[in-house]
């Protein structure tokens, strides 16, 4: 599951930066590829975030 995550979440910051800076749309289409991608790289950062592997009480951590 995680690999996957990881993968959607570096596509769509790939994706971002082509419509940002290569793609060449304006206006409405590049609101719509900006916020498509933005959508799924913070998705992807939430599913990582939430399938984190549990700290050891152990350790130190806070």
């Amino acid at each position: 599951m995680r690999p996957v995550l990881w993968l959607l979440l570096v596509a769509a910051l790939a994706v971002n930066v082509y419509v940002t800076s290569f793609s060449g749309y304006h206006g409405v289409d590049h609101l719509i590829g900006s916020a498509s991608s933005g959508v799924v790289a913070i998705g992807a950062g939430v599913g990582l975030w939430l399938t984190r592997p549990a700290r050891d009480a152990r350790s130190g951590g806070a």
